[in-house]
């Protein structure tokens, strides 16, 4: 009978989790009907997903260029984008068939956003609240609009990191030990790694966590009057940004490399362009207004729901308390959460967004509301939860029904449908063909505008001026990239590479015989990384273009040209760094582990 009673028991450990991917499955229920949603971003996640792909089919384990962008002449987009997101995609790519790639990388984001909610939940609320509360974040506005609106897949990743961070920060095992102790209660490793995913998934997600995480561990330590959560917090943030190392610090080592400023300079990119409700009397914001006015709307809904969920919860004394600590104030992090939030959605934190270090980076104050889910989630249901039994299941079945009224509405006002030309289909048949796609401003080569850069071009092109243009504009569409063909007459002679095509999107050779001297302008937009040999000799000293390709002086006769990705000295010390932090966190786990057994004794 006790051998049945534990197997019950084990059982009912994974019901919970099993609800959440319940609920995440209904939750994508309108994309496996009507396909995937082209949110905002989609287009550029597949073709990363696409390029990520075949730069693993060449070998290169951790690719560094996408060459399909700017029509074929690349961009360093994968030195720049954090790299969890696109591999995630690219992963999933190779064992599921590409239309359900972009649907199973949303249910796994929404799974993971309530997995990670109700982790954090059962800290103080037992296990069917603190599921409730994990589908609340699931299902919550945010969550939604960034899976549907805008296939924004890394800033989904923030509803499972955060809480996380959440989870690890405000644990506080023993709360009666010496300093050290306190601080290293086996939380911190984890910790450590809930940073480096923040920055490894999205890098305005990064800036938040790391707000978070100082913001959290001073106004923990303050509650408790112990330096303990600091010291967590900051052996933490080192240990997390040391992980990321691989990305972070080549990301920012080489930044002067790129126009990376239009990243937030660009109109629609601007913090005082996105407060709460705002109106901008530039005509070409129209679509970015009525973007911002859906996450208007989402922010005030969630932030009052959590303001009413702490007020109920306080008046009727149910205020969650962690059930394994000592300190009766760890839902007050969590409430202070939607207050600051509210008060970064305001202009009247201007100054707040211009003193504080890369807070302009989140481009949309809006994205603060990834803090705000799981908070969100939990004092809603402590506020509806009872003692009752008949009330709780009242209340389970409301939920229900408001879970999938969201889902509907998310399906009919969020989805958006894909053009022809967006379709995955349709961009894997261009994808194969080869015509490239459009690429990123903020990837652009200082000085450049990728604008300019003409599509069908050949893989090399002989000029006598390297500053000639290439390509004409579309009469029928002024605001596209131009377009050259052969009998424009622009290139006096033409040249395809030794490997055309899907080649190592690292390497490019060409062997051919010049009629002239001249310049070789080619299908590759410039970066410092690229080493460039002429018959075996290194070539430095580059002409500049505004469409930013690189372009070449050849002689006349036989030449052999080489184009290699090279690894820069700060990818080297970055390789370093986190082969330190891997050995440091593994000193680490040693010791909280050894700290936990000396406990247990």
């Amino acid at each position: 009978m006790a051998a049945v009673n534990e197997s019950k028991h084990g059982w009912k450990r994974f019901a919970g989790p099993a609800v959440i991917l319940l609920a995440a499955f209904v939750a994508i229920v309108p994309q496996l009907i009507r396909g995937n949603s082209c949110g905002h971003d989609f287009d550029v996640h597949l073709v990363s997903w696409l390029d990520c792909v075949n730069s693993w089919r060449h070998g290169i384990p951790y690719p560094h260029w996408a060459p399909s962008p700017n029509y074929g002449a690349g961009e360093p987009r994968f030195v720049y984008y954090p790299p969890l997101t696109w591999m995630l995609g690219a992963a999933l790519g190779l064992v599921l068939p590409w239309p359900i790639v972009p649907i199973a990388l949303t249910f796994l984001t929404l799974a993971g956003t309530g997995l990670a909610t109700r982790a954090l939940a059962l800290e103080a609320l037992d296990d069917t609240p603190a599921t409730l509360a994990g589908c609340a974040a699931l299902f919550s506005g945010y969550a939604l609009f960034t899976a549907y609106e805008r296939a924004a897949f890394p800033e989904s990743a923030g509803g499972f990191w955060i809480p996380l961070l959440l989870l690890y920060l405000l644990r506080d095992r023993n709360s009666s030990a010496p300093l050290v102790r306190r601080a290293f209660d086996g939380s911190t490793v984890p910790l450590a790694l809930a940073v480096a995913g923040s920055w490894l998934s999205n890098l305005p997600l990064g800036v938040i966590a790391g707000y978070l995480l100082a913001g959290g561990a001073l106004l923990w330590a303050l509650l408790n009057r112990t330096w303990a959560p600091v010291l967590r917090a900051a052996v933490s943030g080192a240990l997390g940004f040391g992980l990321s190392a691989l990305f972070l610090l080549p990301a920012a080592w080489e930044r002067s490399w790129v126009d990376f400023q239009q990243a937030s300079q660009d109109p629609g990119a601007r913090i005082e362009e996105s407060w709460l409700f705002r109106h901008n009397a530039n005509p070409m914001l129209a679509v970015h207004d009525q973007v911002l006015r859906q996450a208007s709307w989402i922010a005030v809904s969630m932030i009052a729901v959590a303001a009413l969920g702490l007020l109920v919860s306080w008046r009727r004394g149910t205020l969650p308390i962690p059930k394994n600590s000592g300190s009766r104030h760890w839902w007050i992090p969590l409430a202070a959460i939607p207050i600051v939030v509210l008060f970064l959605l305001l202009p009247i934190s201007r100054p707040v967004w211009l003193m504080l270090p890369e807070m302009r980076f989140l481009q949309f104050p809006w994205r603060w509301l990834e803090a705000v889910e799981a908070p969100m989630g939990i004092f809603f249901v402590v506020a509806i939860w009872s003692s009752s039994r008949r009330a709780r299941i009242i209340a389970v079945a409301a939920c229900s029904a408001a879970f999938l009224a969201a889902t509907v509405f998310a399906g009919t006002h969020f989805f958006l449908v894909c053009y022809p030309e967006d379709t995955v289909a349709s961009v894997l048949v261009d994808y194969r063909v080869d015509p490239g796609f459009e690429g990123l401003n903020e990837y652009e080569p200082p000085g450049s505008d990728n604008s300019t850069i003409a599509s069908g071009l050949p893989d090399a092109c002989l000029v006598t001026d390297p500053a000639d243009v290439l390509g004409k504009p579309d009469p029928d569409d002024p605001d596209s990239n131009p377009t050259w063909s052969a009998d424009q007459g622009s290139c006096q002679a033409t040249f395809a590479g030794v490997d055309a095509g899907r080649g190592n999107p690292e390497h490019r050779a060409f062997r051919a015989t010049v009629p002239h001297p001249g310049y070789l302008v080619l299908r590759l937009l410039r970066f410092p990384a690229w080493r460039i040999r002429l018959n075996g000799q290194p070539i430095t000293d580059l002409s500049k273009r505004e469409d930013g390709l690189v372009v070449v002086p050849v002689p006349e006769g036989s030449v052999n040209l080489t184009v290699d990705w090279t690894t820069t000295p700060d990818v080297v010390c970055s390789r370093w760094v986190i082969a330190l932090s891997v050995l440091l966190l593994a000193a680490l786990w040693w010791l909280e582990l050894r700290y936990r057994h000396s406990r247990l004794r």
